[in-house]
C-alpha cells in the first residue's frame, strides 16, 4: 500500500506515514468544512480566554481591593520617592493656635473614571509622616501682613526637602485657614493673603495659583473631615460584598436612585465647639420658607468623582458647627448661669448661699465632695459637688436652646432627619475623652452601660477618685481638670447626643474614636482628595481606552499572556488549514497531469509507492 511519510529533523527526529485509502477524503475537505471547523476551534479558544480572563480579573478586584484597604490600615512604609509615577500634594492649614504643613502623594490614577486617587500621608525614610507645625496662628500677624510669607517660609522650605526636585512644578499646594482667619476684618484677611499670592512664587516652584489660598468657612471644614474620614474607611469604593451595609441615594429627581455603600456620619464635640456632619441620601423637604433658606447654607452637595457628568460620587452632606457647645464653652455657660441666678436668689431671699466654703452652693454636675471655686476674685462662689447625674442632665437640658420645630437640633437650627435604622457614626474628641479617659469605655457605645458608669464615677467621692487617678487607673493623658469636670462633662454629651442630636437611647451604631485605623485623621486630607479630584481626567485622557478597564494595570501581564496564546491559537489553526489546502491543491494537480493506464492503483484501489514530501 503506496503512504506519504512526514519527516521532521528539528527539534528531533519524528516520522510518521498516512495511508493512501484514507488520504483522498483528508486531502480534500471543501472549503466550507475547513471555514466552518476554524471558526469552531476559534470560539473554543476565545471561551476558554473568556472564561478564565473573568474569573481571575474578579479575583484581582477582589484582591486589589483588599490590599487597597490594607494599604490605608498599615501605611506606615517610608514613601518612595524614586518612583516617578508618584505624585505630591500639599495642604497647610493655617489654624488659630498655629500651621502645619502635611505633604501627600498618591500613584498615578488607574484611568477608571468610577475610582478616585489612592492618597496617603507621605512618610520619611523614618517612616514618620511628612507634617511640620509652627506657631504661633497666622492670625497674629494681622497688623503686620508683609510678613506672612516669612511666617510661611519655614513649612514650605520644609516640604520641598522631602519631595523630588523634578516634582515641584507639578505638585499643588493649597494653604486654607481656619477660624483664627474668620475672626479677623475682611481687610486684613485681604491683606495677609495677597502677601502670600505675591511672594510664595518667586520662591518656589510648586502648583500654586491665587485660588489655591483662601480662608475656608466651619461648613467647608466639616465637608473635608468627613470625606477625609469616610476616604480612610473605603466608603468611597463603590464595590461591596455581601453583608456590607449600603444605602439608596437619590441624586436627582431625574435620575434612577443609586445604591452604593452607606457613609459614616461625624460628631465631634471640642472645647468651644461641637459639630456634626452626615450624608443626606434622600431629598429633603422643609417645613418652612425660612427653614429652606437656612438649610441652603448648612446641606453641601459636591462631587468627588473626576468627571463632573457622571453622579455616582455625588454626595448631599448636611454640615453644622454650634460655637458655645463644646465641653468647657458649654461648663462655662452653665458657671455664669449659676452665679447669675444664685446672685439674684440671694438678694431675694437674703441668703447667702456659696459666699463661703462654710455655706457652699450644691452642685450636681461635680464629683461626691469636691470643692470648687467659681467666678471672679471680687464675686467668688463656693461649690460643693453632689454627684447627681441625672439631675445634672436635668438641669443642662434648657442650655441646649432646642425649640419646639420639627426637623430641629441644638440653638433650634435645621436639622435634616437621620435613617438611625441605617446609619453609622464617628464620635471624636470630648466624645472619646469623656466614653474612655476615665470610664474606659471607648469604641461601641452603648447609652445604658454609659449611663450606668458615669453614674457610678459621679457619686463616687472626690477622694476616691483622687485615689484612683494616683494609682494610674485612669487614661495616662488624664489630668485633675479631666477628673473634676468629667462628671459635668459627661452629662453634657450625653443630652447633646440625646436631646440636641436625638439619637435614641437604644441607638447602636456609634463608635467614639481617638483615631481611624490607628491614625490621626486630618480634614486636610479630605481638602486634597476634593481640590485634586479632576487630576485623574489627565491620565483618563492619556490611556484612553485602556481606561476602560478598572483592572487594566494591574492585570496588564496575565491579560497579556492570554492574548498572546489566543494570538498562537489562530496562527497554528490558521496554517493548517493554509497546509491542507496547499495539500489539496498538490493533489489535485497531479491527478489532472496523470491518465487512468498510468494510475491503475486508483481504480484497482491498490496501495501507492511511498510519495516522500520534506518539509
Amino acid at each position: 500500500m503506496g503512504r506519504i511519510s512526514f519527516s521532521c529533523l528539528f527539534p528531533a527526529s519524528w516520522h510518521f506515514s498516512l495511508s493512501s485509502l484514507f488520504l483522498p477524503r483528508l486531502l480534500t475537505p471543501s472549503l466550507r468544512q475547513l471555514l466552518f471547523i476554524g471558526l469552531l476551534l476559534g470560539l473554543i479558544g476565545l471561551l476558554y480566554l473568556l472564561l478564565l480572563s473573568k474569573g481571575h480579573a474578579s479575583w484581582l478586584r477582589e484582591e486589589n481591593h483588599f490590599h487597597r484597604h490594607l494599604a490605608r490600615v498599615t501605611d506606615v512604609d517610608a514613601t518612595d520617592t524614586s518612583n516617578p509615577d508618584l505624585n505630591y500634594g500639599l495642604v497647610v492649614d493655617c489654624g488659630s493656635s498655629g500651621s502645619r504643613v502635611f505633604v501627600y502623594c498618591w500613584p498615578r490614577h488607574n484611568g477608571n473614571p468610577h475610582e478616585l486617587l489612592d492618597i496617603q500621608q507621605m512618610r520619611d525614610q523614618h517612616r514618620k509622616p511628612v507634617v511640620m507645625k509652627i506657631k504661633p496662628g497666622i492670625s497674629e500677624l494681622a497688623k503686620t501682613p508683609e510678613k506672612a510669607s516669612d511666617y510661611i517660609y519655614p513649612l514650605l522650605s520644609f516640604a520641598a526637602q522631602h519631595i523630588p526636585k523634578n516634582k515641584h512644578q507639578e505638585t499643588p499646594l493649597y494653604i486654607l485657614c481656619t477660624a483664627g482667619m474668620r475672626i479677623l476684618p475682611e481687610s486684613q484677611q485681604e491683606a495677609l493673603l495677597e502677601d502670600l499670592r505675591t511672594d510664595i512664587p518667586v520662591h518656589f516652584n510648586f502648583l500654586f495659583s491665587d485660588s489655591h489660598v483662601e480662608v475656608i468657612s466651619g461648613k467647608q471644614e466639616g465637608v473635608y473631615a468627613w470625606i477625609g474620614i469616610n476616604f480612610v474607611l473605603g466608603r468611597f469604593n463603590h464595590v461591596h460584598n455581601d453583608g456590607e451595609a449600603v444605602v439608596e441615594v437619590n441624586v436627582s429627581e431625574q435620575q434612577e436612585a443609586l445604591v452604593r455603600k452607606r457613609t459614616a456620619g461625624v460628631l465631634d464635640m471640642g472645647g468651644v465647639s461641637t459639630q456634626i456632619a452626615y450624608e443626606v441620601p434622600k431629598t429633603v423637604s422643609f417645613a418652612s420658607p425660612q427653614q429652606e433658606e437656612v438649610a441652603k447654607n448648612l446641606l453641601a452637595e459636591f462631587n468627588l468623582g473626576c468627571d463632573a457628568h457622571r453622579t455616582e460620587h455625588v454626595y448631599r452632606v448636611y454640615v453644622s458647627t454650634f460655637l458655645g457647645f463644646g465641653g468647657n464653652a458649654a461648663r462655662q455657660r452653665y458657671e455664669e448661669s449659676v452665679i447669675k441666678n444664685t446672685a439674684t436668689r440671694n438678694k431675694l431671699l437674703d441668703q447667702h448661699a456659696g459666699e463661703t466654703a462654710d455655706s457652699p452652693l450644691l452642685d450636681p454636675c461635680l464629683p461626691a465632695d469636691l470643692q470648687d471655686e467659681i467666678g471672679s476674685s471680687t464675686g467668688k462662689l463656693h461649690l460643693r459637688g453632689t454627684g447627681d447625674f441625672d439631675q445634672c442632665r436635668h438641669i443642662l437640658q434648657p442650655f441646649l436652646n432646642r425649640t419646639n420645630e420639627t426637623l430641629t437640633s441644638l440653638n433650634g437650627i435645621y436639622q435634616p432627619a437621620i435613617n438611625y435604622n441605617n446609619s453609622q457614626f464617628y464620635g471624636f474628641s470630648e466624645f472619646y475623652y469623656c466614653t474612655e479617659d476615665v470610664l474606659r469605655m471607648g469604641g461601641d457605645y452603648n447609652a445604658s452601660k454609659y449611663s450606668k458608669a458615669a453614674k457610678s464615677y459621679c457619686s463616687t467621692q472626690w477622694k476616691t477618685l483622687k485615689e484612683r487617678f494616683d494609682s494610674g487607673l485612669y487614661a495616662t493623658h488624664a489630668d485633675l481638670h479631666r477628673l473634676k469636670y468629667q462628671c459635668f462633662k459627661s452629662a453634657w454629651m450625653h443630652e447633646v447626643l440625646h436631646s440636641g442630636f436625638s439619637f435614641p437611647a437604644n441607638y447602636k451604631n456609634l463608635k467614639t474614636a481617638l483615631l481611624v485605623y490607628d491614625k490621626e485623621v486630618q480634614w486636610t486630607l479630605g481638602a486634597i482628595l476634593y481640590r485634586t479630584r479632576f487630576l485623574p481626567l489627565r491620565d483618563i485622557q492619556q490611556e484612553g481606552l485602556k481606561g476602560v478597564h478598572s483592572h487594566w494595570r494591574h492585570s496588564f501581564s496575565f491579560v497579556n499572556n492570554h492574548y498572546l496564546f489566543l494570538a498562537c491559537f489562530f496562527i497554528v489553526v490558521l496554517s493548517i488549514m493554509l497546509y491542507l489546502l496547499r495539500l489539496r491543491r498538490i493533489h489535485r494537480r497531479a491527478a489532472q497531469h496523470c491518465t487512468p493506464s498510468s494510475v491503475p492503483w486508483l481504480e484497482e484501489g491498490l496501495g501507492s509507492p511511498t510519495i516522500p514530501i520534506t518539509l
